[in-house]
C-alpha cells in the first residue's frame, strides 16, 4: 500500500515538473533578441491616418529591450474647418496657414509586464521614449478666383482674398517654402502583443506624448488661434513586425 502510494506520488511530481518545464520552456521559445515593426498611428491632435512608424528593437535583458524609432505624422489644429467652395465643389481648409509635418527620431526603453506563452495569450510592455522633433512647417495653398473670373492663381494664406477662394492649392506646392522648427518630445505608452508564431508579431500600443518645439509654430492665421510650442496628444499605433 506504502509503495502503491509512493509510485503515485512519484508520478504526481514527475507529472507537475514536465508541465512546469513546459510552460517555462514556450516562455523561453518566444523570447527574441531583436525586431522591425512597421504601422500607422492616430493621434488626438491628427487626421484619420496621423503618421507612420517604423521601429528596431533589441534585447537588453530577458524582460527588457531598448529600440530605435523613426516616425513621420502630421500634426493638425483643433480649429481647422473644412469648407467647399460654391463654385467648383472643392474642399479647403479656412484660415489655414501651415501644415505642420514632424518628423521623430526616437530611442526607448520597453519593459515586458506580463509574458504570452508560446500559440497563445497577450504580451503587455511598458514604454518609456524621447528624441528629436523636426518640426516642417510648410505653407498651405489655396486657389484663388481672379478677380473677373475667367482664371485662377493659387497662393498662402491672404485674409484679403479668403472670399475669393475656390479651392486648395497642389499637394506639396508650398514645400519650396517650407522651414524646420527643432524641437523634442518623450511619450509614456502600453503595448499589447498578439500573434501565434514567435517570428512575428502584431498588436497595438496606446498612451501620451508631450511634443515641444524652440518656437511657437502658426497652424492657423494668427486671427483664428494663437501660435503654439507644445502639444500634447494621446496616440493609438496598429503595428506589424518580425522577430528573431
Amino acid at each position: 500500500m506504502k509503495f502503491r502510494l509512493l509510485k503515485a506520488a512519484l508520478i504526481f511530481v514527475a507529472i507537475l515538473v514536465s508541465n512546469i518545464d513546459s510552460k517555462a520552456q514556450e516562455t523561453i521559445d518566444y523570447d527574441y533578441s531583436s525586431e522591425f515593426i512597421w504601422g500607422i498611428t492616430k493621434a488626438t491632435n491628427s487626421g484619420l491616418i496621423g503618421g507612420f512608424v517604423l521601429r528596431y528593437g533589441r534585447a537588453v535583458d530577458d524582460n527588457k529591450y531598448q529600440h530605435f524609432g523613426l516616425e513621420l505624422v502630421n500634426i493638425k489644429d483643433p480649429k481647422e474647418v473644412r469648407l467647399s467652395s460654391t463654385q467648383t465643389g472643392k474642399s479647403f481648409i479656412q484660415s489655414k496657414l501651415n501644415y505642420l509635418y514632424n518628423l521623430r527620431l526616437q530611442y526607448g526603453r520597453e519593459w515586458v509586464l506580463f509574458h504570452k506563452a508560446q500559440y497563445q495569450g497577450v504580451q503587455v510592455n511598458g514604454i518609456l521614449a524621447g528624441g528629436f522633433s523636426m518640426g516642417m512647417v510648410t505653407p498651405y495653398y489655396y486657389e484663388y478666383s481672379e478677380g473677373d473670373g475667367t482664371g485662377s492663381s493659387t497662393g498662402p494664406y491672404d485674409i484679403s482674398k479668403m472670399s475669393q477662394v475656390i479651392g486648395p492649392g497642389k499637394l506639396f506646392e508650398g514645400v519650396p517654402d517650407m522651414s524646420i522648427v527643432p524641437g523634442g518630445h518623450i511619450k509614456a505608452a502600453l503595448s499589447f502583443e498578439f500573434g501565434a508564431f514567435k517570428s512575428s508579431v502584431f498588436g497595438f500600443e496606446g498612451g501620451f506624448m508631450l511634443e515641444a518645439y524652440t518656437k511657437g509654430i502658426y497652424i492657423m492665421a494668427p486671427d483664428v488661434a494663437n501660435s503654439r510650442q507644445i502639444y500634447p496628444n494621446a496616440f493609438l499605433t496598429l503595428f506589424y513586425g518580425s522577430r528573431k
